[in-house]
């Protein structure tokens, strides 16, 4: 009885080892996996029998050594995973619910089934990190992308074919009153997530520019179009394409209006803030910041949110800025002082 459970032991350690080969890497020559588990070819092919009556599909490799791959299958049998990717794999679930994608009951039964099966030392790593999700003091409706619209639309984006949808715009269109506006006809080309919300990054044949969507703003029709030939993003990295955008300038992720005041307060109480400025130390009390904003006038009150005297460095539109706004707040000051 003894013997024969050491013998199970070892044969589920190879087969476990065996799996573990087969998940690295595309095809293995028999020979090779053979001599990696230190077993002959015989016993590896018992081995993958075992392994195929598992629920994985093994499939033999024609060729002058002959080899197996681990195909993609019709259902999912047990995994395996090391240590590193289980917690990766847990805390990757525990913080779904930032993804914006409406998969949190999903993810939070993945992680109860994830955990069922961890060993102790496993389960204490995951039980030892919480997640607290923190609203703003009023919180505004934040809604989700449908989890089918996102498969389609990144369907969309592997297959390169034209995309045509329905979209619900930011602000109200000029439309006809009840007139349904036309859908929308684009190449999409990157499916982002960006602050909790899904956009879609695609050239609007319509427009014939770049345009970002939200996710949660789109509705797919079908069928989609014919495929077409991927064009060149502006800049080439879509991380640094929607960052611009986002910041309201065309293919560079830098802000269109950049600036430097001198502030008289030490570097160390502006750095804080300072968001991805630049701040120099210029004694105990004064310091260079140099930043940027989407326009000017929001620059120039940018500066001035630091509550202390500013000396404005340039450029000139940032001085015109300035002085606008100062014009604009000593009429709010003056409209603001007579009776109510």
């Amino acid at each position: 009885m003894c013997v024969s459970m050491v013998v199970m032991q070892k044969t589920s350690a190879r087969l476990l080892s065996l799996l573990s080969l087969l998940q690295a890497r595309r095809d293995w020559p028999g020979a090779v996996l053979a001599e990696r588990l230190d077993v002959s070819p015989r016993t590896l092919r018992r081995d993958v029998d075992r392994l195929r009556e598992l629920g994985y599909p093994v499939r033999a490799v024609k060729g002058p050594d002959g080899g197996y791959r681990l195909d993609a299958g019709t259902r999912l049998p047990p995994l395996l995973f090391d240590d590193e990717q289980a917690v990766a794999l847990a805390v990757a679930l525990r913080t779904a619910a930032a993804t914006g994608a409406g998969i949190e009951d999903g993810a939070a039964r993945a992680l109860a089934t994830l955990r069922q099966v961890m060993p102790a030392r496993l389960r204490h790593r995951i039980d030892a990190l919480q997640v607290t999700s923190v609203a703003r003091s009023a919180p505004l409706p934040q809604p989700q992308a449908d989890t089918g619209v996102l498969m389609q639309l990144s369907a969309a984006v592997q297959a390169r074919e034209v995309l045509r949808f329905d979209h619900v715009p930011a602000r109200p269109t000029s439309a006809a009153p009840g007139a349904a506006p036309p859908p929308r006809r684009v190449e999409p080309h990157h499916l982002v997530t960006r602050g909790g919300r899904w956009y879609l990054v695609a050239w609007d044949l319509d427009r014939e520019d770049w345009r970002v969507f939200r996710a949660d703003r789109v509705t797919p029709r079908t069928p989609t179009g014919p495929r077409f030939t991927p064009r060149d993003l502006p800049g080439g990295d879509v991380a640094a394409f929607l960052t611009g955008r986002f910041r309201g300038s065309d293919g560079s992720p830098d802000w269109p209006c950049r600036g430097t005041a001198v502030l008289h307060l030490p570097a160390s109480a502006v750095s804080p803030h300072a968001a991805d400025g630049t701040v120099e130390e210029l004694g105990p009390d004064r310091c260079r910041l140099t930043t940027g904003s989407w326009s000017w006038p929001s620059l120039a009150a940018a500066f001035c949110l630091f509550d202390t005297d500013v000396e404005v460095v340039g450029p000139p539109p940032l001085k015109d800025a300035f002085a606008r706004l100062a014009g604009r707040c000593a009429r709010a000051a003056a409209a603001g002082a007579g009776p109510r």
